[in-house]
């Protein structure tokens, strides 16, 4: 039997769901950046400053932890900068045997430098179209769709749904609305999403991370979401895991095959799960729902896919058919077309799993 060691999980092929522009860059760009936009950062340094986010990330609190991004954001105002970022946001991705991925970002956050909202998709498509391609030319392809975000705590979520809609044919996939989710519920949305189903973009909401089930049925049932962001709170309606008797809403999630973009290590961060071992993300898979695994924020949490399978396969007792399970559900959520979903599910995971192991 292959030993599940680092060297081997990266080499396995994965897809991502739920991973943050803004939460995911090189520290060493941030350094670089901030120098030349004149922004004073918490720490000197490449090593400090990861350090520091993932220190100042380990709160116990959704709103402590976004406060972070500041220092993300504030190098994220031009076009140069979102260029680069993009651009290495695929680079390691690559690097860590993705072959797919959704990226996401909310653009009414990186105005400004005086970019305008369509500059700002047009410029970060710029950057991951340069990135896949410098990753297809060393042998390690990679497909990154886009999700807009709209800031559910702001009054720009429209403005960014018709973003989406306008982009649809120039690599965006989806949407999503991110931010505080307690006291900012979905539905105060209602509009942006009846306009998305109304032009078929799919979108995924953030929900049950921060708040509990009332989060969970707005995006599902009022707003009509075909993915949960996190949604660790689920649980909730499953009083004894163990059991697995599921309450309605659960059944309802599981039965329909709602995928759950589950992120383990940004959970312990936030106070929405306690260790990886009691992480409900393996009771949820064991259970039968679409669970998938991702990595949120890879700068702010200090992760890499990679490093997300190995602490599910040290502390949660994870094996190869798990992880596999989960990249395929990922595949089979994915926003992008059926047929580029079932290619890269029989063409590239498959028989990447069978080649590693």
């Amino acid at each position: 039997m292959t030993t599940l060691d680092t060297d081997t999980l990266r080499r396995l092929p994965k897809a991502v769901l739920h991973d943050h522009l803004d939460g995911g860059l090189r520290p060493a760009t941030v350094v670089e950046l901030a120098r030349e936009a004149g922004h004073t950062l918490p720490a000197d340094g490449p090593d400090a400053l990861a350090d520091w986010f993932y220190a100042a990330a380990n709160s116990g609190d959704l709103v402590r932890y976004i406060a972070t991004f500041e220092h993300t954001l504030a190098v994220l105002q031009t076009r140069e900068g979102l260029l680069r970022a993009a651009e290495e946001y695929v680079l390691d991705l690559a690097a860590d045997g993705v072959v797919y991925a959704e990226v996401r970002y909310a653009p009414e956050l990186m105005l400004r430098g005086g970019l305008t909202l369509p500059e700002v998709v047009e410029t970060v498509q710029e950057g991951l179209a340069a990135g896949m391609a410098k990753a297809a030319a060393a042998g390690t392809p990679v497909r990154v769709g886009t999700l807009l975000c709209g800031m559910r705590m702001f009054d720009r979520v429209r403005e960014a749904a018709d973003l989406a809609v306008a982009f649809r044919d120039a690599g965006v996939v989806g949407f999503d609305i991110a931010g505080a989710e307690d006291g900012f519920p979905p539905a105060d949305h209602l509009a942006a999403f009846a306009h998305l189903r109304s032009e078929n973009v799919p979108f995924t909401i953030h929900a049950g991370e921060a708040y509990g089930l009332p989060s969970i049925h707005q995006a599902v049932q009022v707003c009509g979401a075909q993915r949960i962001g996190h949604g660790v709170r689920i649980t909730d309606d499953i009083p004894d895991l163990a059991a697995g008797k599921l309450g309605r809403l659960a059944g309802w999630v599981r039965d329909r095959r709602i995928a759950l973009e589950m992120c383990p290590t940004s959970n312990l961060q936030t106070g929405a799960a306690a260790s990886i071992a009691e992480h409900p993300i393996t009771a949820l898979k064991d259970l039968g729902f679409r669970v998938t695994l991702n990595t949120d924020n890879r700068l702010v949490s200090g992760t890499t896919m990679t490093r997300e399978m190995s602490l599910l396969v040290e502390q949660a007792g994870w094996t190869a058919e798990d992880l596999r399970t989960v990249t395929v559900n990922a595949l089979k959520s994915a926003f992008v077309p059926f047929d580029e979903r079932e290619a890269l599910i029989e063409d590239v995971v498959l028989p990447g799993y069978a080649a590693v192991l």
